[in-house]
């Protein structure tokens, strides 16, 4: 049985690294997800998570993107957005939990998609994080954030 405590949020990235065999950590995101298409480990992510990759994956490799075709990078969506990966809606509970964070922690621009990750988790009762970038979630005190590298180390 699952608990709470055995879910992971992914963030955008780790499905960017996942796709990007020039990415670094390109080898830990694949083997996170492959884990999780057979079930052995619980990712969840949402809305914002894919139009964020569908951003990246689709943009120009010119311009920091992945030049991928758009059928392409909708196929990979489709992979990651069925089960046994937890799609997390946005509701207006998410909206709710956003504005306090932004409030509590006076948020501004770019800080606030990090915010909406988080508010997220909180709906969902998602308290695990997996990232590449642990600093821009540090200031949330009610997650965990796990480097993906340092997971998935035996």
């Amino acid at each position: 049985m699952t608990t709470v405590d055995d879910v992971l949020f992914a963030d955008t990235n780790v499905f960017l690294a996942a796709t990007d065999r020039s990415r670094p950590m390109h080898a830990s995101a694949r083997k996170l997800l492959e884990e999780a298409a057979r079930g052995d480990r619980h990712v969840a992510l949402s809305g914002q998570v894919v139009r964020e990759y569908l951003v990246v994956a689709t943009r120009p490799v010119g311009v920091n993107g992945l030049g991928l075709l758009t059928e392409d990078a909708l196929a990979n969506i489709d992979v990651f957005t069925r089960p046994p990966f937890q799609f997390c809606d946005e509701t207006e509970i998410v909206s709710q939990r956003l504005q306090k964070l932004i409030r509590d922690h006076g948020l501004a621009g770019k800080r606030i998609h990090d915010a909406n990750i988080v508010a997220t988790m909180f709906a969902s009762g998602i308290r695990h994080l997996v990232t590449l970038n642990e600093a821009d979630f540090q200031s949330f005190e009610k997650i965990e954030t796990v480097s993906l590298p340092s997971f998935l180390e035996p």
